[in-house]
């Protein structure tokens, strides 16, 4: 388990999954529980994730039930790991950090260093220095401080977070760092749904999805699309069986066959464990990396032809008319659409996407869901564009069943974009922070996670705090991203875990270790709660139950509010000792700061939470013009020259996010290894490479830069025709900091051209 990855020597391929869940994940899931705690703890955490008064999952940000019908065990295989893998009994204490250099660290594994344990006291690294050594919080918290007041410039610091901070948590990091004197806020939506934000806000006036769970369980018909819910946020599955179950179809719209879109088998329900369970996806759509674009220009082109062989009766023209602007315009280039070009890109016939028109001319009511298989695209903000455009035709916002569905991946990343945590945030926002603080935040634009490194490289960025999250393995461009951070003069994280970020660091270097969301967090004797953002908007607590790993361990609003005032000193007139004494006190000034958020501790006080209003569902569009957009798209496509590939990065079953698990995607037949890329086994003949055999992945880019991934071993795979796949972050080397999508600037995971270089295997 040395120099950073797992080996592949252990390789073994079964047939992959036809379905997903079922008694085998309810045993995976209490087998990785009862490998990290005990069953006391075990218990504790899952009797009480996703309950009222209880743990909001740390993991992803799918919507809960209504608590009146919410079941008690109310968690997915993946959010028990993920919050047993938080609630861990393993620690990491002064005595590990004697025995491993931080170099010795850095030659670990990403599983290795996850699997040590919870982080206990305050470490630093000394700039003469390759071991951390303990410090305590004073200490620790003054050299951020001072390292702060010593810079040039505010703009030279970074204020990272992740999507596990908690709304709280996430107001005052932002306050803080604009009371300091910066709009330099990156976090985790630049590299993910950034597209989304961009796209929706361009054409809807709001970035966020329109639709509330109830809607996709009365929906007729849900299009998923570059999205894999059976590992990604497989309760997802429970709402798509619940939509079939009431008659709505699905179609999946994906390179890879996923098998929860095919089969659900509901363990909570008899047919679930003993049964078939429920076919999901009424058809499978294996479109080629990057053909979105062109598959719903295409669907947008036969819905104005059927309009036109039936007068008024596909298109919603009174929605059209009296909420849209642009129409005409799209109409016209969506008539100049070729068919060859769109099978090329897509790799779909025609006859498949006219059956999707069908499906569409039978159903009153549709929702496009969609992630990072659509965002993470160098036309990803092009391609939301045209999936609004498609809504739109036939009126399908606003109204039951219908809308616009971004699924977010982590458990607050669209909370803290709420909070106010956004390198570009409206001058509105900034005018309500004035007024409720009485300091002016600064108006220029911050850098977002892309820039954040470019602006490390060359110097203007040299001190980094990053709020949860693993940014080092996140961010594309791995051996460019580590040079950047290297450079800084100190780079910070608050963590739970030990990751790659503490090895990847400055000349010098702090680990702040903080609560987790199951930790028990009490303040001046009174036991405080946190709050959260789902993906549908609903705002509610969590409560941690866990005592915690170390009694040195500080909240995140502790440490944040602790440093604010070391740093700020005379400066503005905030209550940071108040806001660390009591939660409340931070959610009033969000209640007067955030709209929507009226009466915040009242609302929030409902076991069910509060839903935030969506102005699009009341027929209010903050675009300059007061309705929604029609775009016109060019048509656009990623293509691979012959002998090429174009490579898109994901998940493991037993992953989240940065960190695996285990070396096993059991649904996709891969097991006891991570440096796998599967790819069509007809593209193996073609390329004349060998299925099992060894090669090297190299990106393609035009700086002439070459990108390497080594030792990966081949897997043919029922994968869309010249494409290929493999796990992140060990493909993150292969992106290029500069192959961002238009527009959002997202990383391009999910589109890089690359070649297969053979390895002569040793022996």
């Amino acid at each position: 388990m040395s120099r950073r990855e797992d080996p592949v020597d252990d390789l073994k391929v079964t047939a992959p999954k036809t379905w997903a869940t079922g008694a085998p994940a309810v045993g995976h899931a209490l087998q990785y529980s009862l490998s990290q705690t005990s069953p006391r703890r075990t218990a504790l955490t899952l009797l009480n994730l996703n309950q009222g008064k209880g743990i909001d999952c740390p993991g992803c940000a799918w919507p809960d039930p209504d608590p009146k019908h919410r079941p008690m065990n109310e968690y997915c295989e993946n959010g028990a790991k993920h919050v047993n893998d938080e609630a861990t009994s393993h620690r990491v204490t002064r005595e590990f950090f004697q025995q491993y250099s931080v170099s010795e660290l850095d030659e670990k594994s990403d599983y290795w260093l996850n699997q040590q344990g919870r982080l206990t006291e305050p470490m630093v690294k000394r700039s003469d220095s390759d071991f951390y050594e303990p410090i305590s919080w004073d200490d620790a918290l003054d050299l951020l401080a001072a390292e702060l007041r010593s810079l040039d410039s505010p703009n030279e610091a970074l204020f990272y977070t992740s999507g596990r901070v908690s709304n709280e948590a996430a107001f005052l990091l932002q306050l803080f760092a604009r009371a300091y004197g910066t709009n330099n806020l990156p976090d985790c939506s630049n590299m993910c749904h950034e597209s989304s934000g961009s796209a929706m806000q361009e054409t809807l006036g709001v970035g966020k999805g329109t639709v509330s769970l109830d809607d996709l369980h009365r929906s007729d018909l849900i299009f998923v699309i570059g999205q894999n819910p059976g590992t990604n946020h497989p309760r997802m599955l429970t709402a798509l069986e619940r939509a079939k179950h009431n008659g709505g179809e699905v179609v999946a719209v994906n390179p890879l066959p996923e098998a929860g879109l095919m089969r659900f088998k509901n363990p909570q329900k008899v047919r679930g464990v003993l049964g078939r369970g429920t076919a999901i996806a009424d058809q499978f759509l294996q479109i080629r990396p990057g053909g979105d674009l062109a598959l719903f220009k295409a669907l947008n082109l036969l819905l104005l032809e059927a309009e036109d062989a039936a007068p008024g009766t596909v298109l919603d023209h009174e929605f059209i008319r009296a909420h849209t602007t642009g129409f005409e315009e799209f109409a016209r280039q969506a008539r100049e659409l070729s068919w060859d070009e769109v099978h090329a890109a897509t790799g779909l016939t025609r006859a498949e996407i006219e059956q999707v028109r069908d499906r569409v001319l039978a159903s009153n009511s549709v929702i496009a869901c969609w992630a990072m298989g659509l965002t993470q695209q160098k036309h990803g903000v092009a391609t939301i564009r045209e999936i609004i455009n498609f809504l739109m035709l036939r009126g399908n916002l606003g109204k039951p069943g219908a809308g616009a569905c971004p699924v977010r991946g982590h458990s607050n990343v669209q909370g803290d974009r709420t909070m106010g945590i956004w390198e570009r945030v409206p001058q509105s926002f900034l005018d309500s922070l004035e007024a409720e603080f009485g300091f002016t935040p600064p108006k220029e634009h911050g850098w977002d996670s892309v820039d954040s490194i470019r602006a490390m490289l060359d110097g203007r960025a040299r001190f980094f705090l990053g709020v949860a999250g693993n940014f080092v393995r996140a961010s594309p461009d791995s051996e460019v991203t580590e040079k950047a951070m290297r450079q800084c003069r100190l780079t910070a994280h608050i963590s739970t875990k030990l990751n790659r970020s503490h090895t990847v660091c400055g000349e010098t270097a702090l680990i702040l270790p903080t609560l987790g969301r199951s930790d028990r967090d009490v303040q001046d004797g009174v036991e405080q709660f946190v709050t959260v953002e789902d993906s549908m908007s609903m705002v509610h607590a969590s409560f941690g139950r866990l005592e915690p790993a170390s009694e040195a361990l500080l909240s995140e609003v502790a440490i944040l509010t602790r440093l604010a005032r070391r740093t700020l000193g005379e400066g503005p007139a905030i209550p940071w000792e108040e806001f660390e004494a009591n939660y409340d006190a931070i959610r009033d000034r969000i209640s007067r700061v955030v709209p929507d958020f009226e009466d915040f501790n009242r609302r929030v006080a409902d076991p069910a939470g509060f839903p935030l209003p969506n102005p699009v569902n009341r027929g209010d569009f903050r675009t300059p013009g007061g309705k929604a957009v029609f775009s016109s798209n060019e048509f656009e496509w990623l293509s691979a020259p012959d002998g090429y590939l174009v490579l898109q990065s994901l998940r493991s079953h037993d992953q989240w996010n940065t960190i695996p698990y285990a070396n096993d995607d059991r649904y996709r037949g891969i097991h006891d290894a991570r440096r796998v890329v599967m790819v069509n086994p007809a593209d193996l003949e073609e390329l004349g490479i060998a299925d099992r055999s060894v090669v090297d992945i190299v990106s393609v880019w035009h700086d002439g830069v070459e990108r390497r991934a080594a030792n990966f071993r081949v897997v043919g795979y029922p994968a869309a025709r010249g494409s290929a796949a493999a796990y992140y972050p060990e493909t993150n080397v292969l992106v290029p900091l500069d192959s961002v999508a238009d527009v959002s600037n997202t990383p391009t995971s999910k589109g890089v051209i690359v070649r297969l270089e053979p390895v002569a295997e040793e022996g």
